[in-house]
Formats: C-alpha cells, structure tokens, sequence
C-alpha cells in the first residue's frame, strides 16, 4: 500500500504534536503522524519536573537562563542555539497556554514557580509532579480536534527512503541525500506500507530503553537516531547520555524506573546515605541542587564506597500538607510501596534518562539529510552541549517546532512526491519463530550499556561493549534479513545501532566531559 502525505511525521510527543498543530494552521496539504503505540504513551507523558522559562521579569532574565544553559552543558554548548531557546521560550509557553495545557498558578494568577538543579532562579512552569502527562493531554486533545491532521497509531517506521532504495549507492560521503518518505509497518495487516512525503520529521523520543534501568518507557529504544544513521545522516554528542539521579529504587522496577522530579530537591529535598548522613558538600559547594551529571557521580560513588544498593532523599523537615500538595503523585506512588514520603526517606539511584545528543540539525531543525526535519530528543540542537539543563527538553521541543514549522512551510511548494520509489520487498523471507532470540539480545544489550557504558566509563569497558555489540549486531542483521518485519526486530536492530553510538561517541573523547566521564582522564579531585 502506498500513502501521500505533505507533512510526515513520525513520534507522537510534544514535539511532533506541537509542529503538526503549528502547519495545520497554514492549512498547506495533509498531514500524518506515526505513533508506534497508543497516542498517549509517548516520553513526555513521563516528565515530571516543568518546563523551563523567563516568565519572572523582576528576579530572571534571558541572560541568567543563557548562562545556566551554558554551564550546566560544560561550555559545549552551542551559544546560537541557547539563546534561541530561551529567547523564544516564553512566546511559546503562552501558545502551550493557548492549546490548553494548564500550568499551576498562584492566588494571584501568576505562574508558580519551581527550581531546580543547576538554575540560578525559580522559573520552571509545572501541574503539579505530571507535567509532561498534562502538557500531553492538552496537546492530544488540540490534535484529536483537528481536521487537518491525521493519526495513525501503532504504525512502526522502519527505515526513511532515499537515493539508496532507488538502487544509488549512498555513503557519508554522499551529498545530497534526499528523504522521500518512510517504509512504515502496519502491524494489523503485518505488512510493510510505503509512505511518500514531500517532508519528513523525526522526532522519536529518546533511546533510554538501551539500559538496564531507566525512567523512560520501553518503546524509547533511539529508532530516529539509528533510522537517520542508518541512512547515512549526521548523528553528534551521543556520549551525552544523562542519568537521572533521583528515580525511585524499587526492587524490579527499572523499565521504567519510576522518576523521583529535581523539583523535589528544588524545593528542599536533602540527599543523604541511609542511615541519614549527607554527602553532597564533598562533591559540590551547590550540595543537592547541583547539576545532574555532578549529583548522578556523587551518588554512584557513594553506593559503590558503602555497597549499597540505593541513598535516599529526605523532605521528611518539610510541611507535610505542602509536599502532599506539591507531589501528589510521587506521594501516592511511594505510598503504594509502604513509604509515606512525609515520615520516611525515599529510596533513590540514578538511572538512564535523556540523550543529549542525536540527529545533528541547524536551528530550522533541518538535518543533514534534505526534506529531513529532527526535533525533539532524537535531535542534537548544540542546546545540551555537554549535560541538559532540567527542564530545558520541553521548551527545546516546542521552540523548534516553531522553527522547524515555519522552514518546512517556507520550502514546501518546492517539492514534489517521488513515485519511482519502490515498495518493501520481503519476498522469501519467512514470519519470525525465534522471538526467544530478539528477547535474549534486548536483555544482552541493556547489560552491556549499563555495566560499560554508564555513569562511570573507562577504555577497557568501552572495549568490550564494543566487541559485544559488535557481535551482537552481526547476529541481529542475519536474522532481519531471514524474517520479515516485525517491532521487536527492528527495535532491537535500532537499540543495537544505538548502543555503538553511545560507545564509538564515549571511545573518541579523550577528555572528562559533561555527562561522560572516563577513569583513564579524571578532572575532578574527589575522582582522582
């Protein structure tokens, strides 16, 4: 079967839903997003913490948020793209606003505002501790509502097209690659469709499924950065892998991991060993409110120097009717477990929770690829550079929605469907039996990710992910091409490619960096 769509875009979460809204106003030609799932299981659903804006004119300014931006990432970051960012932010904080997203405000209708890790002022927008769960509801609702666009759920991309399947050999060193479209399964039918697009965006979430334990869901296994890799496209900064360190330590809960919000130690959570010492002033004058890859390193070092297996966070000093309120649905799950958070410490490690870097792109959001968009957490702004900034992700989305929105439609009339492309051939190829296998390899990968490729690093560890991966990739690749297509295959193809990414990435940088930290190139004293 073959499709048409103007604008193709495949992930369903705030990125995606805000650039799909963002054309359909110019009403210029159909629109599509692919969901791989439901509509409501993308990653944003799972952000807790807020979205980070200047809203507070009489303490903040565009400047402290630059300056925040740049130090947390390590001075990597790329300038252009932080100012953008945080210059656009409020103009589109007030179109989330406008699409019906709700943020908690004060009895003077003013924003209340958070802080958190690594920011000099209270100025992240949040509902509650499910921020990201409301700013998906109110964007789910916005789409649903639009005749414009159209939705097609538990739909998986597979691969993009471009010269390569028109029978071009395609290298890095190829110019002009095009994306014509994407080959897409349609898991009803078990058959691969064609999808041609005049534009392409990607905007697939994040890969944090490729480790052992994470806060993201399971569908988050990296399928925009290995798709555009594959593809031959530009991929940057993929050793940036941030690990969250406050996810909630219950036995058997690690995909995912449920997230304990950096609001929490914003609004005066306190970061101790269990039997309630504290440790953070060893490792940072900010103590618990330092920047994530600091306070992910400290917490690694204490569980391996005491052999445990968690620390803890303590709000038991605060107003319990105020941490009632402000994190209900971190109260209640702890709950759940025996752990009444206003008399008890919570069980805290960190755990695999963002990618800083991904598909390379310019401020347009436009990849190395033609008619190729990428926005979101599958994308590489420059913004992160070296460790994201809390709260920053949300806000990186939407602004580059805007930007990627307003691009494409500038440059939509200039393209045309191509109809030479051919329709997926899976002709000799028989349904999968071994699934044990593919469950096996999803396994195999997360162990070696996460015992490698984690928070702490070094050359021998790299080198054996690497040779493991590498294997294991030789294995997967044999049996895609023996089997037809199906999910589970080809996430797992995609958790492989990533995987590689993170360590070539992790092998290349000589030098302790923002989130990648090596023992064979220590910076930091407590570390030496």
């Amino acid at each position: 079967m073959v499709y048409k769509y103007d604008f193709l875009i495949i992930g369903a979460g705030v990125a995606g839903m805000s650039y799909a809204l963002k054309v359909a106003k110019e009403k210029k030609g159909k629109i599509c997003i692919i969901c791989k799932t439901s509509f409501d299981e993308a990653n944003t659903s799972f952000a807790q913490g807020g979205v980070a804006s200047v809203t507070n004119l009489e303490v903040d300014n565009f400047e402290k948020h630059i300056e925040d931006t740049m130090i947390a990432g390590d001075f990597i970051s790329d300038r252009a793209a932080v100012e953008q960012v945080v210059r656009m932010a409020p103009g589109q904080i007030c179109e989330l606003v406008e699409w019906g997203v709700n943020f908690d405000r004060k009895a003077n209708g003013n924003f209340d505002l958070h802080r958190e890790g690594g920011h000099s002022e209270f100025r992240i927008l949040h509902h509650a501790d499910d921020t990201g769960a409301e700013i998906q509801r109110g964007l789910m609702e916005a789409v649903r509502s639009n005749p414009f666009i159209e939705i097609k759920e538990n739909h998986f991309a597979v691969e993009i097209i471009t010269q390569h399947h028109l029978g071009v050999e395609v290298t890095r060193r190829t110019p002009d690659i095009e994306c014509f479209g994407a080959y897409v399964l349609n898991p009803a039918t078990e058959k691969v469709d064609t999808y041609l697009s005049k534009v392409t965006l990607m905007c697939t979430g994040g890969c944090g499924a490729v480790y052992q334990t994470t806060t993201n869901p399971i569908i988050a296994t990296g399928d925009g950065e290995a798709m555009v890799y594959r593809a031959k496209g530009t991929v940057a900064d993929m050793e940036f892998v941030q690990f969250h360190p406050t996810a909630l330590y219950h036995q058997g809960e690690t995909h995912p991991a449920y997230l304990i919000t950096e609001a929490m130690r914003g609004y005066g959570g306190i970061l101790r060993l269990p039997d309630g010492e504290t440790f953070m002033e060893k490792y940072d004058e900010r103590l618990s409110l330092a920047p994530r890859d600091i306070v992910a390193r400290a917490i690694d070092k204490e569980m391996k120097k005491h052999g445990l297996n968690h620390v803890c966070l303590d709000v038991t000093h605060k107003n319990p009717d105020e941490t009632r309120h402000h994190f209900p649905n971190i109260y209640q799950k702890c709950l759940s477990i025996g752990i009444d958070i206003t008399k008890n410490y919570i069980p805290v490690r960190p755990a695999a929770h963002y990618m800083c870097g991904g598909i390379k792109v310019n401020l347009d959001g436009c990849s190395s690829i033609k008619r190729l968009y990428a926005i979101g957490e599958c994308s590489c702004t420059g913004l992160h550079g070296g460790n994201r900034l809390a709260s920053n992700s949300l806000i990186e989305a939407v602004v580059y929605a805007e930007t990627a929105a307003r691009h494409s439609l500038e440059h939509i009339d200039d393209y045309s469907f191509n109809t030479d492309v051919p329709e997926w051939n899976d002709d000799g190829t028989m349904t999968n039996e071994e699934k044990v296998l593919i469950t096996q390899s999803v396994k195999e990968v997360g162990e070696i990710m996460s015992n490698y490729v984690g928070i702490v690093r070094s050359d021998l560890r790299l080198k054996r992910a690497w040779d493991r991966l590498d294997l294991l990739y030789e294995e997967t690749e044999a049996l895609f091409k023996r089997v037809k297509a199906s999910r589970d295959i080809c996430e797992l193809r995609n958790m492989i490619n990533v995987g590689y990414l993170i360590t070539r990435w992790a092998i290349e940088r000589k030098e302790c960096r923002g989130l990648h930290f090596t023992t064979d190139y220590p910076l930091h004293a407590y570390d030496k």
